[in-house]
C-alpha cells in the first residue's frame, strides 16, 4: 500500500477520502467521537496541503444522516454538505470547492450500489476525486463500493490512521514473549480460526464472555440460560490445548439475584453474565508476566451493566506498562469510561475489521489499495 504522504503535489488536487464516521448519536449529539478524533490528523494534513477534499462515510442504517458529524467537523474545517451525489447543485459545489476546503457526502449506504459494490456506482463515486484515500480501516473488512470499488478507477492511498492500524496490529504476528491474547465477546463461529491461529502464536490465550460459554458447554457443563452459539461447532482442535485458559469463576444471574459461581455448578435456571473476581486475579498474574498483550472484547454483558471485571482488566493492563494493543467497540467504551486511552500502546478503531485482519493478515480494503 502507498501511504498518502507519498502522493505528490496535493495542492489543488481533488482527493476522495473514505472515512468511518459511524459513531453513536443521541438526537443530534455525538456521544462518542473517538473515530472522528482519529481522522482529524489526516483532515488537517489535507487542509494544510491545499487539497480539495470530498469525505464519504456510512453511518449505521441507510435512514441515518451524517449531519451531526458535519456539524461537529464544521467547527474546525471549512466544509459543505450535500445530500445527493447526483444532484446538479452537488456538482456545482464540488466544482467550486476552494483549496483546503471539504465537501461531505450524505450517508453512502443510502445508495443501493454501495453494499452490493455496484461498478457503476463505484465509478460515479470515483468522480469526486483524482486520488482516493482509505482512512476507514474499521470498515475495510466490507467489500463495499466505497472501500474496494472506487480504487479500481482512481489511484488509491492508505490514510495516516489506516497505515498506523496495519503497522500496529501486524506486531501481533511476530510479538515479544510472553505474549498474552485476551479474546472475549460473542459469535464463536467467526472467531474459531482466529483462536486456532493465536494458540500457535501466543503463550497464553484467554477466552471470556459468551465465547467461554460455548467452551463450557463443549466440556459438558450446564450453561442454563446463558448466551451460547446456535451453530454446532467442533472445538476439539482447541479445548485440550494447554495454552488455553477460561474463566475460573462466573457472575450468574438467577431470578434477579446475582451471585458468583464456578462454571461447573451453573444450573439450568442460571444465566452467566460476566467473569468473577478469581478470573481477574488469574489475568492480573498473566499480565504481570507478559511482554506483549492483545485484547479484544469485554468479559461480560457490558451493554447490560456487567462491567466491573472488564474495568479491573483494563486498569491492570493500563498500569502494567506492558506493550498492549486493544480494540473492539465495548473495549473502547471501557477505556473511554475509565479515561485510559493514553495508557495503551495502540487502541484500534476496528472491531470486526481488527479481528478479521488478525485472522487473515489482510482485508478487502487493503487488497483494493494494493491493486489500485
Amino acid at each position: 500500500m502507498k501511504p498518502i504522504k507519498d502522493a505528490e503535489k496535493l495542492k489543488g488536487k481533488r482527493v476522495l477520502v473514505r472515512c468511518d464516521f459511524n459513531v453513536p448519536v443521541s438526537g443530534k449529539t455525538i456521544t462518542d467521537d473517538y473515530r472522528i478524533q482519529r481522522t482529524l490528523p489526516l483532515l488537517s494534513y489535507l487542509q494544510k496541503e491545499g487539497a480539495k477534499t470530498t469525505l464519504v462515510s456510512h453511518i449505521e442504517s441507510e435512514e441515518k444522516t451524517l449531519m451531526p458529524v458535519f456539524a461537529y467537523l464544521k467547527k474546525t474545517f471549512s466544509m459543505s454538505f450535500v445530500h445527493d451525489i447526483y444532484d446538479q447543485s452537488t456538482k456545482e459545489i464540488y466544482g467550486n470547492l476552494p483549496e483546503g476546503d471539504f465537501l461531505m457526502l450524505e450517508n453512502v449506504r443510502r445508495y443501493e450500489g454501495e453494499m452490493s459494490n455496484d461498478e457503476k456506482f463505484a465509478n460515479d463515486l470515483s468522480k469526486f476525486g483524482e486520488i482516493y484515500v482509505n482512512e476507514a480501516f474499521s470498515a475495510s473488512h466490507r467489500a463495499h463500493a466505497s472501500i474496494v470499488g472506487v480504487p479500481k478507477y482512481i489511484p488509491g492511498f492508505a490514510g495516516l490512521l489506516f497505515d498506523e492500524e496495519v503497522k500496529n496490529l501486524s506486531k501481533a504476528f511476530n510479538p515479544p514473549h510472553p505474549f498474552l491474547f485476551i479474546l472475549a465477546g460473542a459469535k464463536f463461529s467467526t472467531k474459531l480460526p482466529l483462536v486456532e491461529k493465536f494458540l500457535k502464536l501466543a503463550d497464553t490465550v484467554f477466552i471470556g464472555g459468551a465465547l467461554a460459554n460455548d467452551l463450557f458447554k463443549a466440556e459438558g457443563y450446564e450453561t442454563g440460560k446463558s448466551l451460547v452459539s446456535e451453530e454446532k461447532i467442533d472445538f476439539s482442535s482447541i479445548l485440550k490445548n494447554p495454552k488455553l485458559i477460561l474463566p475460573e469463576d462466573v457472575t450468574v444471574e438467577n431470578a434477579g439475584k446475582i451471585s458468583v459461581e464456578t462454571p461447573d455448578v451453573v444450573s439450568k435456571e442460571d444465566k452467566m453474565t460476566d467473569a468473577g473476581p478469581k478470573t481477574d486475579e488469574v489475568l492480573e498474574k498473566k499480565i504481570k508476566e507478559a511482554k506483549f498483550i492483545l485484547w479484544n472484547g469485554p468479559l461480560g454483558q457490558y451493554e447490560k451493566g456487567f462491567k466491573e471485571p472488564t474495568f479491573v482488566l483494563a486498569k491492570a493492563i493500563a498500569e502494567s506498562g506492558v506493550e498492549a494493543i486493544v480494540g473492539g467497540g465495548d473495549t473502547l467504551a471501557t477505556i473511554r469510561e475509565l479515561n485510559l486511552f493514553e495508557k495503551f500502546s495502540f487502541v484500534s478503531t476496528g472491531g470486526g475489521a481488527m479481528l478479521e485482519f488478525l485472522a487473515n493478515e489482510t482485508l478487502p480494503g487493503i487488497e483494493a489499495l494494493k491493486k489500485a
